[in-house]
């Protein structure tokens, strides 16, 4: 029975190109090495002694910073590749990482962290037009899936490790770490991985109608919608969340990183199978969104049950669930809607909303917190959540009566 149970799972991971494999490799070693991120806002608090007004500010410039470099990272991977725009952007990143550590004063860092966003988030659409490239149309969700999976186990070992570094030898250590990573990974990227152009086709034409234009995509831009919802959700983890961990429960950075590395921990152990399940079915994608939306909306609303630090478990769990039905098929969702061309384009507004959502996640919650407590975000975060599950069905009766105007035609 286990050793079904094993192969089953093990045969979740076959079918991938090499080139899948590689991505996957240099994003693991790269997430492992962002110890920066979970640990931030704690650094800016309580090692540079800013107000929750002045980091609410720096996180709004790292949320612009990422705006921009997602824009401009889709856009040039249609005008120039993908290829190397991902390497551009992780090898200069990984230089400003080292540089950042050195400056403390309030306005040069809002400048600063803008500028490395900027440049650092230029990668992500890149790679995710990479992976569409690399990756066969059959199993591209699954694709999606495996980077994630190199992602939560790096977030996994990171914020561990990252609380230990801290411990030890300060903040500073974050800085070098992650500036090597960065450069690491995109060394072995470059050594193994040969550029390859852009052969995106859609998995299912339903998903991939020629739109003249993505401003004139509504499903899309509802979908957008959807999706910054749910990432304003989930960024409540790197900013409101280690504060409040320490503050209400007085909790280490270690212990954070723990939480942190439950969560990378149930995201490995589920969320392939659940993606292949789905996947072989051919569940609406959609569907599966909503679910993860009603999930994450749950996680918030179980800490106002706040007398005992076992919710903060709880909360963890709902949320990770919400993550593994909401981000793999947004991801693929996104990618195959852009008709052939536009794939940069698609996922830099894709990404952008994302960046959008650091900016209201981390600048709403510390000021809701600031003015009102923890509890009263939390009732905020729940009751979005809320509104991004009804955003939801309204958009799978968008897509339901396009898909039978569609039909219709045929």
């Amino acid at each position: 029975m286990f050793q079904n149970a094993v192969r089953n799972y093990i045969n979740n991971f076959k079918g991938f190109s090499r080139e899948v494999w590689i991505l996957t490799l240099i994003t693991f070693i790269n997430r492992a090495g962002t110890m920066v991120l979970p640990f931030l806002s704690k650094y800016l608090k309580e090692d540079l002694h800013f107000s929750y007004s002045q980091v609410g500010w720096i996180m709004v410039c790292f949320g612009l910073g990422s705006m921009l470099g997602s824009w401009l990272g889709g856009k040039l991977s249609d005008k120039i590749g993908f290829y190397k725009i991902m390497v551009f952007s992780l090898f200069t990143s990984g230089l400003l990482f080292f540089g950042l550590q050195y400056i403390t004063s309030f306005y040069t860092l809002c400048f600063a962290i803008f500028i490395i966003m900027a440049v650092a988030d230029m990668f992500r659409p890149a790679m995710f037009v990479s992976l569409g490239t690399y990756a066969r149309p059959e199993n591209r969700a699954r694709a999606f899936t495996l980077v994630r999976l190199a992602i939560n186990l790096g977030f996994a070992a990171g914020p561990a490790l990252g609380g230990l570094i801290i411990m030890g030898m300060g903040y500073h250590g974050l800085f070098w770490v992650d500036g090597f990573s960065c450069i690491f990974a995109i060394s072995i990227f470059a050594l193994l991985v040969k550029e390859k152009k852009s052969t995106l086709k859609s998995i299912d034409p339903m998903d991939n109608l020629a739109v003249q234009s993505v401003f004139k995509d509504r499903i899309f831009w509802v979908f957008l919608f959807v999706s910054f919802i749910s990432a304003l959700l989930f960024f409540q983890i790197f900013t409101t969340l280690p504060i409040y961990h320490s503050e209400k429960y007085g909790m280490t950075e270690f212990q954070t990183g723990l939480l942190m590395t439950m969560n990378g921990i149930l995201i490995f152990i589920f969320e392939m199978p659940i993606v292949s399940l789905f996947e072989s079915k051919r569940t609406n994608k959609l569907k599966l969104i909503l679910v993860g939306c009603l999930m994450m909306t749950f996680s918030f609303y179980v800490l106002l049950w706040d007398t005992f630090a076992g919710i903060l478990i709880i909360s963890m769990i709902l949320m990770t669930f919400g993550e593994i039905f909401i981000f793999p098929f947004s991801n693929s969702f996104a990618l195959s809607r852009a008709p052939k061309g536009h794939e940069g384009r698609y996922m830099a507004l894709f990404t952008m909303s994302f960046s959008l959502a650091h900016i209201g996640s981390s600048k709403t919650g510390m000021d809701l917190i600031a003015h009102f407590g923890y509890k009263t975000n939390w009732i905020v975060m729940g009751t979005l959540g809320v509104v991004a599950t009804i955003a939801c069905i309204y958009l799978l009766n968008l897509y339901r009566k396009e898909k039978d105007g569609v039909a219709a035609i045929r």
